[in-house]
């Protein structure tokens, strides 16, 4: 079932690795197909660089298996409740990338403090913590993430979600890459931080933005 979203989804997360975005089998990536109401799922605990498509998962969203001999992410009700509640998500991108895990670790929210965080919002929240796996930590990043493309994990990590995996994937590099910016900017002085209505005009014209 669903070979060709199971071969994609292997490809992003060697992906993952090669851009910076996890270490070891950190992080999870996930695609919905709601015709079906099933969720293809990355497995738990498995080195990205041996992975196959075989080892991706298709499971509802409970977690109960439909096809695969793996086990699916330990995340899945952190991918599965956006897929319950936000019709505009259809795939989901969950990174430990260093920037963004730090800015979480001071549970401190992303501002705008380039217009690239456009891509997810007029700014990024950060969740409150919970344990990883968890349905608490699945509601608070639901919650966080409430008009937004993109949550800060407190203590973890990043998530972003999106209409399709491509989109969801250039949001979470290009929030590492503003998480970055914005902690190398407060070890020099203070940024100045974009108006939200600058945000809003950004937010339209990424609407439009790239090839058709």
């Amino acid at each position: 079932m669903f070979m060709k979203e199971r071969n994609v989804i292997v490809d992003y997360c060697k992906l993952l690795m090669t851009r910076g975005l996890t270490k070891g089998t950190g992080g999870n990536i996930s695609i919905f197909n709601r015709e079906s109401g099933l969720m293809i799922i990355s497995p738990s605990g498995i080195d990205y660089a041996r992975m196959t498509p075989e080892d991706i998962v298709v499971c509802d969203l409970q977690g109960n298996i439909v096809e695969g001999e793996r086990n699916p992410s330990s995340e899945y009700p952190m991918h599965a409740i956006f897929y319950q509640k936000r019709t505009d998500i259809n795939a989901i991108v969950h990174t430990h990338s260093l920037n963004a895990t730090v800015l979480a670790s001071l549970r401190c929210s992303l501002p705008a403090v380039s217009y690239l965080v456009a891509y997810a919002g007029k700014d990024v929240r950060c969740a409150e913590y919970a344990s990883f796996g968890t349905p608490e930590l699945a509601e608070n990043a639901y919650k966080a993430m409430e008009d937004r493309y993109a949550v800060l994990l407190a203590n973890h990590g990043l998530l972003a979600g999106a209409g399709n995996l491509a989109t969801a994937f250039d949001i979470a590099e290009q929030i590492e890459f503003c998480c970055e910016v914005y902690l190398k900017s407060k070890s020099i002085g203070e940024p100045a931080i974009l108006e939200d209505a600058e945000m809003e005009r950004m937010a339209e014209r990424f609407k439009t933005y790239g090839q058709k």
